[in-house]
């Protein structure tokens, strides 16, 4: 994993190719103003930068958010998002004179934006001791990744059948979540991983990350089992701390030492974020046979004591 100086490096290096694109294509837009150059600038904010928005707010935002003295600059750089957004679709319509009016302001506030994210929210991060900027970097490009993908494959001979099909459940389970349903398209996910892992672990690590950016649009909590921490004396539990484990291997390791559990044994997972994926999996493939008992719920750090029930439920 890389070092939050390393991380941080190259988050200024992508940040400084993302405003070098942005102002060439601003550039041509000003030069002449036609179609053509309006749809180069369109096609790369939509493939490019608008992507890299959505999986920084799933991430380092989320991660900044939290700190008093960056929670007034992060709701600012989310509502610039939304202004790109509203720019680039004025700029879909716009007639030349407008076409550049609207290139010109999109090209200052990336700009500024690129700026302030430099300046005032990797900084700190990375200088946080409590942060680990590389490991963030890595949950991004995951994010990036799952956002970036287009959802259905398009069943050739050629193509994976199941892949596929996972690719049309994961557009059912998006468009769910967009219309208010995030809980269900979330354990609708969650089952999926839960048929194919055992056969398509490939199948399964996809949609893991699909499951982390359908969790944010979720707006009632998933089921809590048995809760309670008191019920458990949580210095006689092992840790099992993940924070430092490559997030790609992060759930199979915690379900190879739930999987190692006597009945009514557990182990203290520690984790930097909210692990509400992992509780949907464990929901899919273990309900009414684990605990999920919370002893810490962040800001920057999440105790959770997983254990294994003394009689299953029916």
């Amino acid at each position: 994993m890389m070092t939050s100086a390393q991380a941080l490096e190259a988050m200024l290096r992508h940040h400084a190719a993302l405003e070098d694109g942005v102002s060439r294509r601003v550039t041509t837009v000003q030069a002449g103003g036609d179609g053509a150059s309006m749809a180069e600038l369109l096609a790369y904010m939509a493939s490019e930068v608008l992507p890299h928005a959505i999986a920084e707010e799933q991430t380092i935002y989320r991660v900044a958010a939290e700190r008093e003295t960056l929670a007034e600059t992060v709701a600012g750089m989310v509502e610039e998002h939304r202004q790109l957004s509203a720019h680039l679709d004025r700029l879909a319509t716009a007639d030349t004179r407008s076409a550049v009016t609207e290139a010109e302001a999109i090209g200052v506030l990336f700009r500024e934006h690129v700026a302030k994210e430099n300046e005032r929210i990797l900084p700190v991060l990375a200088a946080d001791p409590d942060v680990q900027l590389g490991d963030l970097l890595e949950r991004m490009h995951l994010a990036l990744e799952s956002a970036s993908r287009p959802e259905r494959e398009v069943a050739t001979a050629q193509a994976d059948p199941e892949e596929a099909l996972l690719g049309l459940l994961l557009e059912g389970a998006n468009a769910l979540a967009a219309a208010g349903e995030g809980d269900r398209a979330c354990r609708l996910t969650a089952e999926a991983w839960a048929v194919v892992r055992g056969g398509r672990p490939d199948l399964g690590v996809k949609i893991t990350a699909a499951l982390h950016k359908l969790v944010g649009m979720v707006t009632a909590e998933p089921l809590v089992l048995t809760p309670g921490p008191a019920r458990h004396n949580v210095n006689q539990n092992p840790t099992l701390d993940v924070r430092r484990v490559a997030p790609a291997e992060r759930h199979e390791t915690i379900f190879a030492t739930y999987a190692a559990l006597e009945p009514g044994a557990g182990f203290i997972l520690v984790n930097d974020h909210d692990p509400k994926p992992l509780r949907y999996q464990f929901e899919a493939e273990h309900s009414g046979e684990f605990t999920w008992d919370v002893i810490e719920a962040g800001p920057t750090v999440w105790r959770i004591r997983v254990g294994r029930s003394v009689t299953p439920s029916a």
